[in-house]
């Protein structure tokens, strides 16, 4: 494409901002012939697509406890979500003014005041009570005497704002979720505590990796540096780096004619592409396996047994196929390519890893097939986790089919399907499991060297959403999500998990689930 599209001055912007011209012509291309929506064949269901393997549970976690101690695994967490949004009604209702009392709300009798409400007639069993209690004591106001008399300006704006807990301008990690004898923790302590228990090497560090936003580094870094000796046990060290979403995967904004949308300065707009823009982060890991895992999934102590033997036995599934995969791979490189091996592979590819050859395979010549067969296993390689389906809103397993006519098992989110389809709605409402992002991922060869990801993105399962800036109109473009088009032509398994592993943290009412409660509560 031309770069007249782009003047001089929108490229110099650009390159100040670390964003290619080559990436931006991609993607106002893309805008021009707009992104095709993925076609569904059916869902994954348990024998067709995905696997139960309940009943060898401890194999896979005794076999992983054993393989595992001569791998580097990192425990890979997304997080730099915003609590904003957690309180998005509390925020909406104190943005009414200070005559926010029991009475008004009452009368008002939308969603948002009786969320409100049921926030005001819980706040008691939230972790982070007794500490609202005390940044309202240092400014001389009592908690309990606004509860009394039903004003609940001060107790949000101590919540929420900047002279109090500040939530609303927080990280969702730093939120403080669960209560313990010896204090509360945060989601991100949560996860150091997991870490400690699946992610560690023979010499005993155990490694977690943050991508956080910019504006919350240090904030998080001081979090986590005054915490970390607390939660090494057992001689486990654990070891964290941090990582931001680089600035360089921002897209840019286009307008309705597909030109480059400028603001009222005339400077170039560009957005954040989204998690999937976190592949860069991922394929920067030095590590053999990552485990993925959202920073809002997280139990207490109490629930975590569970978790733990699961994401030993997703491991161990990801291990043990892998070797099997190198030892594939190692024949073939060696050229132990006779008719024998040739009908072992196969029967490989189709009842372990679930690809089907293609319709013409049988016309291949020998070295042909091999070739095939060899570019099939020489790929990164994830295990996802799966749940059964209790509407919880995301993405699922889903069997797809590719602009070539092959099918593939893929997680897929809504957005991406044609729901104007009565056809295409039909196979997505008939989905039965549900995509928790609890994903393993292998990211190195059979020779040890790290694949490039970046390889294995199918870069038309991003979005295009429609937005405004300015009061004009605009399009805006979020690159494939992280476990969706980012990581499109892996090998993929997904194996079901039980529910209790999955306890996701996305409003501040989730908090009063028994999952995130004292025991002694319910």
């Amino acid at each position: 494409m031309s770069t007249q599209t782009l003047s001089e001055e929108i490229l110099l912007q650009l390159k100040e901002k670390g964003v290619s011209k080559e990436a931006v012509l991609t993607q106002i291309e893309t805008f021009k012939k707009g992104i095709p929506f993925t076609e569904l064949v059916r869902p994954c269901t348990l024998g067709d697509g995905i696997e139960n393997i309940d009943k060898d549970v401890e194999k896979y976690s005794s076999f992983y406890e054993s393989e595992a101690l001569s791998k580097k695994i990192i425990k890979f967490v997304p997080a730099s979500g915003a609590a904003s949004r957690m309180f998005k009604e509390l925020l909406a209702v104190s943005s009414r003014g200070s005559e926010v009392t029991k009475d008004t709300l009452t009368q008002a009798g939308d969603s948002e005041s009786e969320a409100f409400l049921r926030f005001i007639d819980n706040i008691e069993n939230f972790v982070f009570f007794e500490e609202l209690k005390s940044v309202m004591e240092e400014d001389g106001l009592s908690v309990d005497q606004h509860l009394e008399e039903s004003i609940y300006h001060d107790i949000t704006g101590y919540t929420l704002g900047p002279s109090g807990l500040n939530y609303a301008n927080l990280p969702k990690g730093i939120i403080k979720f669960h209560k313990y004898d010896e204090g509360a923790r945060t989601a991100f302590e949560e996860h150091l505590v997991e870490a400690v228990e699946y992610s560690k090497d023979s010499d005993g560090i155990s490694r977690v990796h943050f991508t956080v936003s910019p504006e919350h580094l240090e904030k998080v870094k001081e979090l986590l540096g005054s915490k970390l000796r607390e939660y090494e046990r057992n001689g486990v060290k654990l070891e964290i780096s941090y990582s931001v979403q680089k600035p360089s995967t921002d897209t840019i904004a286009v307008d309705m004619e597909n030109r480059p949308f400028l603001n009222d300065e005339g400077n170039v707009v560009l957005r954040p592409g989204g998690h999937g823009a976190l592949i860069e982060n991922l394929n920067e890991l030095d590590c053999d396996v990552a485990f993925i895992k959202n920073i809002d999934n997280v139990v207490p102590d109490r629930l975590k047994v569970e978790t733990y033997l699961y994401k030993k036995a997703l491991g161990g599934y990801l291990l043990n196929l892998q070797s099997k995969m190198f030892g594939y791979l190692k024949k073939i490189d060696t050229g132990q390519c006779d008719s024998g091996f040739l009908q072992s592979l196969t029967k490989f590819l189709n009842d372990e890893l679930k690809i089907d050859l293609p319709s013409d395979f049988g016309d291949l010549s020998m070295n042909e097939k091999f070739k095939y067969l060899r570019a099939k296993l020489d790929r990164p390689i994830r295990v996802c986790g799966v749940v059964k389906n209790v509407g919880e809103p995301g993405g699922g397993p889903f069997w797809v089919r590719g602009s070539d006519g092959s099918l593939s098992k893929q997680i897929v989110e809504s957005a991406q399907v044609n729901l104007d389809s009565q056809e295409q709605k039909s196979i997505w409402e008939s989905s039965t499991h549900f995509n928790p992002v609890d994903i393993v991922c292998g990211l190195r060869n059979n020779k040890g060297k790290s694949f490039d990801l970046r390889k294995y993105v199918d870069t038309y399962m991003g979005f295009i959403s429609h937005k405004s800036k300015d009061g004009r109109d605009l399009k805006a473009l979020e690159l494939p999500g992280l476990w969706n088009g980012a990581m499109a032509d892996w090998n993929t398994l997904f194996i079901e998990v039980p529910i209790i592993t999955f306890n996701p943290v996305k409003t501040i009412f989730d908090l009063l689930r028994p999952e995130h409660q004292p025991e002694d509560q319910y």
